[in-house]
C-alpha cells in the first residue's frame, strides 16, 4: 500500500522476476514503490492525483503498456511514464512516446540508467504538480473578479492604453483606472509583467467575452 502523498514508482509487469528485481533496486534508493502484474492490476489500486511515476512493460497478457496509456490519456491520469521494451519492441515504444510516455529504456539496461529516468520522471511529475497548483490558485482569484474587470483584463495584457479601453467599453478613463487597480489588488500581482505571466498560465482571458459598452 502507498502513503497518500508521497511520491511513488508504480512498476506494472507481468514477469514476477522482473518486478521482484524492480523493486529491489528501486527501494535501493529509498524510493517508495509498488508493484502490479498486469495494466488491470495497476488500475483497480490506483487512486486518481497520487504523485509518482510509472514503469511499464510494454508487452502483456490483456490491456498490454499501450492499452493502459490510451487509457490514462481518456481519464486524465497525467503521471510520467517510463516503457520497458525489448530491441523488438522498439517501433511499439516510440508509438508509446506518442502515447505520452516520456522515455523507453531498451533491455536489457542498467541499473543506473533506469534510476536516472526514474529520477527525471519525479521531477518532472513535481513540476506538472506545481504547475496544476500555481494554476488552480490564479483561478481562483480570477473567480473574485467581476464581469467588466475581466474584460478590462482582457485589454491591459494586450497592451492597450486606459484612453483605447475607455472608448472601447464606454467607461471613463478614471473608472478604467479604478478597475485595474482593484484587478491588480484580487489578482495579488506586484507588476503588469506578473499580471501577464497569471493570464498566459491559466488561459482565462481567451474565454471571457466583452459585455455591452457602457455597462459599469
Amino acid at each position: 500500500m502507498c502513503a497518500e502523498g508521497v511520491p511513488t514508482v508504480f512498476v506494472v509487469d507481468d514477469d514476477e522476476d522482473v518486478r521482484n528485481a524492480l523493486r529491489w533496486l528501486i527501494e535501493s534508493v529509498d524510493l517508495t514503490v509498488a508493484t502490479y502484474p498486469s495494466a488491470e492490476a495497476f488500475l483497480a489500486a490506483y487512486t486518481p492525483g497520487q504523485p509518482g511515476c510509472l514503469v511499464l512493460d510494454v508487452r502483456m497478457p490483456g490491456m498490454g503498456g499501450l492499452g493502459l496509456l490510451e487509457h490514462m490519456r481518456i481519464e486524465g491520469i497525467e503521471l510520467p511514464t517510463i516503457i520497458l521494451t525489448g530491441h523488438a519492441d522498439v517501433p511499439i515504444a516510440v508509438r508509446a512516446m506518442k502515447s505520452g510516455a516520456i522515455d523507453f529504456i531498451e533491455k536489457p539496461f542498467t541499473d543506473q540508467d533506469l534510476l536516472d529516468q526514474i529520477q527525471r520522471a519525479l521531477r518532472e511529475d513535481a513540476k506538472q504538480r506545481s504547475h496544476q497548483l500555481k494554476r488552480a490558485e490564479v483561478l481562483s482569484r480570477v473567480e473574485t473578479l467581476t464581469p467588466r474587470e475581466r474584460e478590462v483584463l482582457r485589454r491591459v495584457v494586450r497592451g492597450q492604453a486606459n484612453k483605447v479601453i475607455s472608448a472601447e467599453l464606454g467607461i471613463s478613463e478614471r473608472t478604467v483606472e479604478t478597475h485595474r487597480k482593484k484587478i491588480m489588488d484580487k489578482m495579488q500581482a506586484k507588476s503588469l509583467a506578473e499580471l501577464i505571466q497569471m493570464t498566459l498560465l491559466t488561459r482565462i482571458i481567451k474565454s471571457s467575452s466583452p459585455p455591452h459598452p457602457g455597462n459599469p
